[in-house]
Parts: structure tokens; sequence; C-alpha cells
């Protein structure tokens, strides 16, 4: 006897669409409250920033008038550009004594240090930033003013006092105590991977120290170092706190005047806003440049 095929069972189309909506319903819902957070918190001020740097001279207080790009141009102006010069300056001269310093302290809790004592070492290597950068600065006038403990141990040892408040050396000490912490924690995270098989190769192979750190070691660990010493700079080139507190009126730089167009004598918001979209435009080219050409395995830059 021949047995009859059940025809197939088709699948409700509303089922299919409720399938659809909840597929793509889900993430949005467990997503809206970060992107309504960045929505009001980020995007929404930036367009607004963005809006009045395009309007030259805009005052508060004083009615707009039309777009141009006369803010922008303000800022090749000759009086200017040392201030941009020592912002760059003082940003790149952190991450290089970030990285001088931090290096050494990274490689030897990943790779010398006991395994027992490496989280111990590092959560006491970034304590400084459980407290205030604000509280720090203070710290360190302290320690850099003329009658401060930095001259009183020079005098016990017979060695001359040295001026540093208020001058570029004393935002260079500060930023890099500052960034420091960071620096360590990225290295180690890149270090920590670090195949050690190679290292003993390398030896094996009659390689000296000094051939296997620039041959094997920091080949592996670059995009670490190129991730640290990029959020370092980053830091380092938006940092308000430390240029004004250690460096005074003379170390003018890029926040103290984005500051001085919104809050001081001047209010020229149009000015300030088209030095923020530079800072931020700046900083989003170095972090898209990382992204695209760091190598997420960890092996090299291409």
């Amino acid at each position: 006897m021949a047995t009859s095929t059940p025809p197939p069972v088709s699948r409700p189309q509303s089922s299919g669409l409720r399938y659809n909506v909840s597929k793509f319903a889900e993430p949005l819902v467990l997503l809206a409250p970060s992107g309504l957070w960045l929505l009001l918190l980020l995007v929404a001020p930036t367009v607004l920033i963005l809006e009045l740097s395009l309007i030259p001279g805009f005052r508060l207080g004083q009615l707009a008038g039309g777009y141009g790009l006369g803010n922008y141009l303000q800022i090749f102006q000759a009086i200017y550009l040392p201030v941009i010069g020592r912002s760059l300056f003082f940003a790149f001269g952190a991450m290089c004594s970030s990285l001088i310093l931090g290096f050494p302290v990274a490689y030897w809790i990943a790779v010398m240090a006991p395994a027992r004592w490496r989280n111990l070492l590092l959560v006491a290597f970034v304590l400084p930033l459980w407290t205030s950068s604000l509280l720090r600065a203070y710290a360190w006038i302290a320690i850099l003013r003329p009658s401060g403990v930095l001259n009183l141990l020079l005098g016990a040892i017979g060695l001359p006092g040295q001026d540093l408040l208020n001058r570029p050396p004393a935002v260079l000490i500060g930023m890099t105590y500052s960034f420091l912490p960071y620096m360590v924690l990225i290295l180690y995270a890149s270090l920590e991977k670090l195949d050690k098989r190679l290292l003993e190769a390398s030896a094996d192979l009659g390689a000296t120290p000094q051939q296997t750190f620039w041959k094997v070691t920091v080949p592996q660990t670059m995009p670490g170092i190129a991730a640290a010493c990029l959020l370092v700079f980053i830091s380092s080139l938006g940092d308000f706190v430390v240029p004004e507190l250690l460096g005074g009126a003379a170390s003018m730089t890029v926040s103290r005047l984005i500051y001085n167009q919104f809050l001081g004598a001047t209010l020229n918001w149009g000015f300030g806003s088209s030095l923020s979209m530079i800072l931020i435009l700046g900083v989003s080219v170095a972090i898209a440049l990382l992204i695209k050409y760091g190598d997420r395995d960890g092996a090299t830059l291409t």
C-alpha cells in the first residue's frame, strides 16, 4: 500500500517576522543605556563644539554670525604656534621618559620577578593612581620648590640646589610621574606574552643580550609599546593640572589656552571650540592608525 507523504508544514510568516525583530531588538535593548549615555555626553557635545568652531569670533552673549573657517585660521597665528609646539614637546617628552623608565620595570615584573609576587608588584606600582592627580601635583610642588625636599637632600650631600618649579623640567617630571603607571601596565600585558623560548634560542645561537633585546624582545612587544606610547602621548597632550601647577604662566599649553577661551577673560568660545576640535581630530587619527596598523596577535606592526 502506498503511503502519502504529508505536506510540509509551512512556518507562519508572522512567526518569522517576530524572530527577526527579536534578533535585532535584544542587542539594541542591551546597548541602549550606554548608547544613550554616549549620545548625550559625547556625541551631542562634540557636534555642538564643531558648530561653534565654524562661527568666526563667536562669544558668549553675542549673536552668532555666519559660518566660516576663521577660528581654524587663527590657530596658525604666530602667538599660538609656540603654545602648540610646547604642548607637543611636553607630550613627546613625557612619552619618551615614561617608556625609558617603564620598560625595564615592566620587563622585570613580567619576566624576572617570581610569579607569586607579580600581581602584588603591579598593585604596588599603580598605587599612586588611587590618589587625585591634583594631590600628586601639589606633592611635587612640595618636592621641587626652592625650599622643598629635593633641595634639602641636595644640600645635605653638598650639591647645589636646583630651581625647577615653574619651569619645563618640572612639567616633564610631573607628567612622567602621572602617566608612568599606565605605560608599565600596558607594557607588562605585552611582555607577559613574550615567548621565552625565542630568548633561549637566541642565547644558544650566540646572540648577545643587546642583540636579543633589539631583534627578539622589541619586535614581539612592538604593538604594546605603540599602544602604551600612544596612550601616554594623548593623555599628556590634554593634561591641564600638571602644566598649570608645576609649569606656571611660562608653560602655557593648548589645554590652558582652551580653558582661557571658555572660562577666562576673552570668552572666545569659537576659537576655543576650534582648538578642541583639533585635539579631538588628532587623537582620533592616532587611534585609527593604531587600530589599522597594529597587529592584534602581538607580533609586529605592519
